[in-house]
């Protein structure tokens, strides 16, 4: 019995490395990256790989259910921050979305799907963002994940990006 928990650990560990290697290797190499670029990368077998996600498109759906619960989870950590915290989700969701743009090309994903999933989790910060007097008062929630979906459409380039979440971030507070 001990034996099968270690086995289920591992497991999971093997998981876990095959799930970061491949966003490695799909940012790095775009659509033509291999499975076995992943499975060295993540220190693992091919047949783990296969093991785990029998198909690429099992591996990119992997993918992009981590990065919804990571970025879920950033947004909530980032409830601790009323002025600012909404400000660094844009900008930390736009970084993840150029990181993950084959993913999404490949999987034949519209950004907007999982973007306005996140709508629960944007809300408290929009709001706390409003009560600390950093976002204007009449700024709604589908406004502001509207913005994000174009932000994550968009801005691949970082400098295209960073300019581009000044203006948007300009817009969001208004004259103050």
């Amino acid at each position: 019995m001990f034996q099968g928990v270690v086995m289920r650990a591992d497991a999971q560990r093997n998981r876990d490395r095959i799930l970061a290697a491949a966003q490695d290797v799909f940012a790095e190499h775009g659509a033509a990256a291999s499975t076995e670029e992943v499975a060295r990368r993540a220190g693992v077998a091919i047949g783990t790989v296969f093991r785990h996600f029998p198909t690429k498109p099992d591996l990119l759906a992997a993918i992009m259910k981590a990065r919804l619960a990571e970025i879920t989870a950033r947004a909530e950590e980032l409830t601790g921050d009323p002025a600012g915290g909404l400000f660094a989700f844009f900008d930390e969701l736009a970084e993840i979305a150029a990181a993950t743009r084959t993913v999404v090309e490949l999987l034949g994903m519209d950004v907007a799907d999982p973007v306005a999933s996140l709508g629960g989790a944007v809300l408290p910060l929009l709001d706390n963002a409003k009560r600390a007097g950093t976002v204007r008062d009449d700024v709604r929630l589908d406004e502001v994940v509207a913005l994000l979906v174009a932000v994550c459409r968009g801005g691949w380039d970082a400098d295209l990006r960073e300019r581009t979440l000044r203006i948007v971030f300009a817009g969001l507070r208004g004259h103050q």
